[in-house]
């Protein structure tokens, strides 16, 4: 069941939920369903983008860990499914702790309900836009210890910061709180290789509260200024450190997205 909180608006896609359908989840609503079946019907390789970045995201974790780091923020964490942060980093280390930030009340809602009163995570209602806010805030501050290693994770979020948001002066709030040894998963879809995507964007905007902002490899690389990218750079979700052959057929460009863990710069 859905959990729907007070002020949730239901006649309005939401990224988290559409990506929730992406994967096979459970936790969205008929207009989340029609947003990505009209995608497929323009770029039939969905939801190949949404499956990568899950699959990116657990790599990039257990990869992190063994960095060293124990402890993360994962901004944009959607709704709960199979393959939870939270879930990665404990089986490695129980001791993991991870705070969850999504600006969608029924992601929030449904999040906290899973968790519970799990010591080691936390859930906040919050805008990646506002990194000031999420970084002082008590639930963060308790939880995430600024002296030590983190990683941030900004998978697949990154596309919904406007020019006009202020993408980089975000990204160098956080870079701000990353101490040496810290890493940053990120992911941005992209239509470099397939000009179709760029239609999939306008049903998405037509129909979401959020709105995807495409962008080609040399701006995302300029997005991550300030930033070194560790092996092997910029690439598909599929290319980074893949645990074996990928599957006969899997065309990893097909993902419509570029992948990376950097690390600061200074």
């Amino acid at each position: 069941m859905t959990l729907l909180p007070r002020g949730a608006d239901l006649t309005r896609s939401s990224a988290s939920r559409v990506y929730d359908y992406g994967l096979g989840g459970s936790h969205n609503f008929a207009v989340d369903r029609r947003v990505l079946d009209a995608i497929k019907e323009v770029y039939p390789a969905t939801p190949q983008p949404a499956v990568d970045n899950r699959a990116f995201l657990g790599r990039a974790v257990r990869a992190c860990q063994r960095a060293g780091i124990r402890q993360f923020l994962d901004l944009g964490s959607g709704m709960p499914t199979v393959g939870n942060v939270h879930e990665i980093a404990q089986r490695g280390d129980p001791q993991a702790r991870v705070v969850y930030v999504d600006v969608d009340p029924v992601a929030v809602a449904h999040g906290r309900a899973i968790l519970g009163a799990d010591p080691g995570t936390a859930v906040l209602e919050a805008d990646m836009r506002d990194p000031e806010r999420i970084l002082r805030h008590p639930d963060v501050r308790d939880l995430l210890d600024f002296d030590q290693p983190i990683a941030v994770l900004m998978v697949a979020m990154a596309h919904y910061l406007a020019d006009e948001d202020g993408p980089q002066q975000a990204l160098a709030t956080y870079r701000g709180v990353m101490r040496p040894g810290s890493l940053l998963v990120f992911s941005h879809m992209t239509a470099d290789d397939h000009p179709e995507v760029r239609r999939t964007a306008e049903i998405f905007n037509a129909a979401s509260a959020d709105r995807l902002v495409l962008r080609s490899r040399a701006e995302i690389d300029r997005l991550l200024a300030g930033f070194r990218y560790l092996e092997p750079g910029l690439v598909h979700p599929a290319d980074w450190r893949p645990d074996g052959p990928l599957q006969p057929g899997h065309e990893p460009a097909r993902a419509a997205c570029y992948a990376a863990v950097c690390e600061p710069a200074d």
